[in-house]
């Protein structure tokens, strides 16, 4: 951050705002961190935390008090509970994230970075690898409401001048992903192997996904924060696509023994295939994914272990 600024991390609590705060807080000083009750309170030993609900629009005005830029890492819903509750998703989602604009508008925030969703936005795509000019027809009520907010943040920049950065982020994993909202099929997987317990898998696990460690969206994040160009979505993803086989097989060359899988029915909201075309960032952000795969499923599992989950 630039000396003297103010940034603060709404949704702190969660996977990727847990380890955020923990990189970011060590670099500088002036961090806010906002959230529910976190599962680990020592990623935030350096950050200011302040606890509340992001639906609760006067704790939201009380905690952006003074802050110059927002990383808005907020999801209330999932993919599949998004579907089931359509209403509740864009409550959650959509009209919080209103609210919050016109906070930051109201008390003078200069730059918004906000976590959208690579994998769901597109819907099943046009193109793979999916560059970020490809059509946007999602098939979940979650990638619609990412959607949503992004046109949103379009619209502020117009009427009001709010900076932003957009990133559309595949498939994270690693250290703090804990599978506590179903989300994340290499925590789950991860879990279960150690425990000795079967692992489920939607489909036949053909389905390909883009999948990036979480030291990587954090870097993305940090140069998001100083991203003051045109350009201002990015796709954020490996560039590579995995089929959930694959990552079975990776999982149990890593844990040193065969995973029982059920297969079930598949589901209409999985596209067969999700991988991102990551140039745009490479180019403008200078940003490039640095954890091999196989590294990061070492160091995730490592923490798995010792995390006792």
């Amino acid at each position: 951050m630039p000396n003297g600024q103010l940034c603060i991390v709404l949704g702190a609590s969660g996977f990727i705002g847990s380890r955020l705060c923990e990189v970011m807080g060590a670099k500088i000083s002036n961090l806010k961190a906002f959230g529910r009750s976190p599962l680990y309170p020592s990623a935030f030993s350096q950050c200011r935390w302040i606890e509340g609900n992001f639906s609760d629009i006067n704790q939201v005005t009380n905690a952006i008090a003074g802050c110059d830029t927002v990383i808005h890492l907020v999801n209330a819903t999932t993919p599949a509970s998004a579907n089931l509750n359509r209403v509740t998703d864009l409550e959650a989602n959509v009209i919080s994230t209103l609210n919050l604009l016109d906070v930051c508008v109201s008390s003078g925030v200069k730059k918004i970075v906000f976590i959208s969703s690579g994998g769901t936005v597109y819907g099943v795509p046009s193109v793979v690898p999916t560059p970020e000019t490809a059509e946007n027809d999602p098939i979940t009520a979650y990638g619609v409401s990412k959607l949503i907010i992004e046109k949103y943040l379009f619209l502020y920049r117009h009427l009001y001048g709010l900076d932003y950065t957009i990133l559309r982020v595949a498939n994270p994993y690693g250290p703090y992903q804990t599978n506590k909202k179903n989300q994340g099929v290499i925590a789950a997987f991860l879990r279960n192997a150690i425990h000795d317990e079967p692992i489920s898998v939607w489909g036949d696990g053909s389905v390909v996904r883009d999948y990036i460690f979480i030291d990587d969206v954090v870097s993305a994040i940090e140069l998001a924060v100083l991203n003051g160009g045109d350009k201002k979505i990015f796709n954020i993803g490996s560039g590579r696509g995995l089929s959930v086989n694959e990552i079975i097989l990776t999982l149990e060359s890593v844990v040193g023994k065969k995973i029982e899988v059920n297969y079930m029915p598949g589901r209409n909201m999985d596209v067969p295939i999700s991988v991102l075309d990551i140039a745009q960032a490479a180019e403008v952000l200078r940003w490039t994914p640095k954890v091999e795969f196989s590294q990061g499923i070492q160091d995730t599992f490592e923490w798995v272990k010792s995390s006792g989950l």
